[in-house]
């Protein structure tokens, strides 16, 4: 598995899998879309709607990751775009009654790093030819 696209796919998947897992633990007893929610590593907030989230997107990609260079391409690019319309959405919607996935400033920032990295490898590595 030498592809950027597949090792970053599988890396970012997992590591969203275990957020959305631990998101679900924490988050457990509050209502599925409560804002702010509740901590999460002390600096992030979640609810169970965020869990989800970030258990699909985990899911699909490391599903990309395993399929191939051009399938975690793909989807490297959905979800760094999924991740920058969150961190931009953020940026206006903490702290008001439309904040339904429990976002958070620190969160904002993890989504446009995550987005940042994703789109930089799905658009810049590996083009198939």
């Amino acid at each position: 598995m030498r592809s950027l696209n597949r090792v970053v796919a599988l890396i970012a998947g997992a590591l969203l899998l275990a957020l959305g897992v631990a998101g679900f633990v924490v988050s457990a007893g509050i209502g599925f879309s409560q804002a702010p929610g509740v901590p999460l590593l002390g600096v992030l907030n979640t609810n169970p709607l965020q869990a989800v989230v970030h258990g699909i997107v985990g899911a699909g990609l490391v599903l990309t990751g395993l399929l191939g260079m051009r399938p975690a391409r793909a989807g490297n690019t959905a979800a760094g775009t999924l991740f920058l319309l969150l961190g931009l959405a953020g940026l206006f919607v903490v702290g008001t009654p439309y904040d339904v996935l429990a976002l958070s400033g620190a969160g904002n920032v993890l989504h446009l790093v995550a987005a940042t990295v994703l789109l930089a490898v799905g658009l810049g590595a590996e083009r198939p030819g």
